[in-house]
């Protein structure tokens, strides 16, 4: 089985982590894998906004939280966050290009030892003034909303085994 067939069929989405930094080298790498996933007629709209720092992790977690009416919560407590931003009426296809740079971010760190899970609550949730003002504050344009948010960080529990796959393939000849 070639490497990247073997990279797709262990990856597991990780929502325990260990309180372990991951190196910056490693969060570059998994950041230009995203960077290099294809776009909407190579528009190249999004933005990659990585946050590393723990008390602004649980910041913009607690404004989330707030916008959701769930105080408790936490992002799953990553050791980073990449936010995926595109434009809010594109005219290209901001979601597919979000889950492309996803997948690659989630493969590359995979191949890395890191574990990551795709988190869907920003998209809702990004113009709630509070979520929006720490948006802002990360450089985030205001004609962009975070379509996904890839958490990062070292996976808690070890060899997450995959559910058997159903039939979903199909050949019409």
């Amino acid at each position: 089985m070639d490497q990247i067939f073997e990279n797709i069929r262990t990856r597991r989405s990780v929502r325990e982590f260990l309180d372990k930094r991951i190196a910056r080298e490693d969060l570059e790498t998994i950041v230009q894998a995203g960077a290099w996933a294809p776009t909407a007629m190579n528009k190249q709209t999004f933005q990659f906004t990585v946050l590393t720092d723990k008390e602004e992790i649980a910041s913009l977690a607690a404004a989330v939280g707030a916008a959701l009416g769930n105080p408790a919560y936490d992002f799953y407590r990553p050791a980073a966050l990449v936010l995926v931003s595109n434009d809010k009426d594109a005219g290209t296809n901001p979601l597919a290009d979000a889950a492309c740079a996803m997948q690659n971010m989630f493969l590359e760190a995979h191949a890395l030892g890191i574990g990551s899970v795709w988190i869907n609550q920003l998209r809702d949730t990004s113009d709630d003034p509070a979520v929006r003002a720490k948006l802002r504050a990360y450089g985030v344009p205001d004609a962009q909303i975070v379509w996904a948010v890839c958490a990062l960080g070292y996976a808690a529990q070890k060899d997450i085994s995959a559910p058997a796959r159903r039939s979903v393939i199909r050949f019409v000849d």
